[in-house]
This record gives structure tokens, C-alpha cells and sequence, in this order.
């Protein structure tokens, strides 16, 4: 064999070689990796809306968003207090989300066609389903939203609220003077100072700005809804692996509730020989390591912060100041509309 040819023999071999080293390669570090190495998760929620997200005088956090932001991260990390918050306004988040400022979104944020299509962003399920309605003064006598022809209505700029506003009035064939702000603190001191009697948002938010006025019963939040209004966790669409840790968190406090697993009988649930506590616990299954979990993921995060029951009735629920019925957000078995894979 002549010098040339061994020289090409050991070339192609050395290609050879560099390309299986290329293709045995981990893919650059995902979210969850990034997650892990920091140490920390970073959310980012709204700048404040009762009983979703606020933060005390103290400068902690709570809420319905933040507390699955907890969850997430004792799944994750062992640590529900390992989460940084971000507050951002409905203009900030997706951009913030898109260029990594926080890995994932749990502020109210409604999923739509457009914004999966067109920002490269995906909605991890669903947490609230909600509606968008109408908080109206007293003062104005109206019973529904098809009262309300010519009123003036303070809006959020550029979300869907203000679409929403839009098309219903026009699907009804009625006019109204919209009153349009950057921010929803805006859109509610205008309406708090009389720029406007109504303010639109999702109903849920309508009852924590209701409580925010200095005599709330000059309010009433109508029982019109308008919309579909499905909120929950967003991410990056182009992380797949991330995508599904946190569809799962979601749906393992869904399927804790269903299964009569809270944070106060935790230690039942871990003796139990039922097949489906024993997959939720990690006992069976491996569905931790599928997922790049430890096998107690669910475990953790229910222990953190409870069932989605638990997490409902603490911030939004019939003992609290905001007093929401679950309605639509019971579970499926139970007359609502919340129901989440079998973990299997």
C-alpha cells in the first residue's frame, strides 16, 4: 500500500472517529440542566395581583402563580424556596421569557394560537381557566355587560383583554370609549379615580382589584363572562425536556388531588400499595429519571405546596378574602373541567 493510500485510510478514520465523538455529544445544556447548575429557578409573575402573585412587606412572595413556581422547583431541586420572582408587565413577559431572563412564565397569561405560532413560546397546560369580565360601579345600575353601551372602559393595552373588549361590543353591536394604559395598576387607578366606570380583566383578577378600593361595595364584578381565558405556564418552545418537567408538575397537583394526596397524608400515600400512588410516588414506574427527575419528583412538589386543591383553596378559595368559587376549575370527576393524564 503506497504512503498516499494509508495517509487517506488514516484521514477517513480520523473523520470517522471526530464524527462519532459529534454525534455521541450531549446537546448544548437545556433548561433544566441550566436550572440544576445554577441552583435556582427564575420565574416570572405578575407585579402584583391578589391572590396569584404578591409580595409582602417582608419581600416575600405568594400566591397561586407562586406557588407552582415552588412546586417546580421541589421538584426540580429539592427546594421549593429555591425560586427567584420577576415581576413583569404584560408587554415585558414574552420577550423577557424569549431572550432567558427567566426560564419559564406563572403570571396570568392566556393561551392562544398566536402566541404559540407566532412568538415560538408553549403554554404548558392549563392551571386557571378563566373569563374575562367586567367591574362595574354601582353607580351605573347595570346588571350584565349588555348594559353597558357607551361606558367607558378602562383596558390593559395590548393583551387580549383589549381584543376581547373589542370584539364583544362589536358582536353586539354596541359602542364604549376604551380607556387604554401600559399597565393594569394604571388601567385600575383610572378606574378608582373615575376616568372610567368599568375595568376589564380576567373575572379572577377583577375580584382582587375589587378588594384594592377604598369601599369595595361601591363595585361589583358582573356575572358576565365573554372569553375563554385558559392561563397557566409558559416556556420556551424550543426546549422540549423543559417543556415536559413542567407540563408534569402541573399535572401530578392535579392527579394528587384526584388521588386523595395532600401534604398532610404524604406519609399514607408513600406506604400505599395502590398502583397508581405507588407510580405518583415514584415506588413504580421510573418516570423521575424519564423526565431527568429524582423518582420523588411528585412527592416533592406536593409536600412543598400541597395538592392543586390544596394550592386553590389557600390563595383563591371560599376561606379567603377573595372568595372565588372553583366553578370550572374543579376537577373533571367533580363537575369541572379539570383533568390531567393518567402518570402511567
Amino acid at each position: 500500500m503506497s504512503k498516499a493510500s494509508r495517509f487517506r485510510l488514516r484521514s477517513l478514520g480520523l473523520a470517522a472517529g471526530v464524527l462519532a465523538v459529534v454525534l455521541s455529544a450531549p446537546a448544548g445544556a437545556g433548561t433544566l440542566e441550566t436550572v440544576k447548575q445554577r441552583g435556582t429557578l427564575s420565574c416570572g409573575v405578575s407585579e402584583g395581583l391578589n391572590g396569584f402573585s404578591e409580595k409582602d412587606a417582608q419581600g416575600r412572595w405568594a400566591g397561586f402563580d407562586v406557588d407552582f413556581c415552588r412546586a417546580l422547583a421541589a421538584a426540580v431541586l429539592g427546594d421549593p424556596q429555591k425560586v427567584t420572582f420577576t415581576p413583569l408587565t404584560a408587554s415585558q413577559r414574552f420577550d423577557a421569557l424569549k431572550a432567558g431572563q427567566v426560564d419559564l412564565l406563572s403570571r396570568n397569561s392566556t393561551w392562544t394560537l398566536g402566541r404559540e405560532a407566532e412568538l415560538g413560546l408553549a403554554f404548558a397546560g392549563i392551571t386557571y381557566h378563566d373569563g374575562q369580565g367586567f367591574l362595574a360601579k354601582r353607580a351605573l345600575k347595570v346588571d350584565g355587560a349588555l348594559a353597558l353601551d357607551k361606558a367607558k372602559i378602562c383596558v390593559e393595552a395590548g393583551t387580549t383583554t383589549q381584543i376581547n373588549l373589542a370584539d364583544f361590543f362589536r358582536a353586539n353591536s354596541m359602542t364604549y370609549e376604551e380607556k387604554a394604559f401600559p399597565k393594569s395598576s394604571e388601567a385600575f387607578a383610572a378606574f378608582e379615580s373615575g376616568q372610567c366606570d368599568v375595568l376589564t380583566r380576567d373575572q379572577s383578577a377583577l375580584y382582587g382589584e375589587r378588594l384594592k378600593l377604598a369601599k369595595p361595595a361601591d363595585a361589583i364584578v358582573l356575572p358576565d363572562v365573554i372569553s375563554k381565558e385558559p392561563l397557566g405556564p409558559v416556556v420556551r418552545s424550543d426546549d422540549f425536556p423543559w417543556f415536559t418537567v413542567v407540563k408534569w408538575v402541573n399535572f401530578a397537583l392535579i392527579n394528587a388531588e384526584e388521588l386523595g394526596i395532600s401534604a398532610t397524608n404524604l406519609d399514607e400515600a408513600l406506604k400505599s400499595q395502590k398502583p397508581d400512588v405507588r407510580r405518583f410516588t415514584g415506588a413504580e414506574g421510573g418516570f423521575g429519571k424519564a423526565l431527568g427527575l429524582d423518582a420523588d419528583w411528585a412527592v416533592r412538589a406536593v409536600k412543598a405546596t400541597g395538592s392543586y386543591a390544596e394550592i386553590y383553596e389557600r390563595n383563591l378559595g371560599t376561606d379567603t378574602k377573595l372568595a372565588i368559587p372553583r366553578a370550572l376549575n374543579q376537577l373533571w370527576n367533580t363537575g369541572g373541567v379539570l383533568y390531567a393524564p393518567p402518570m402511567r
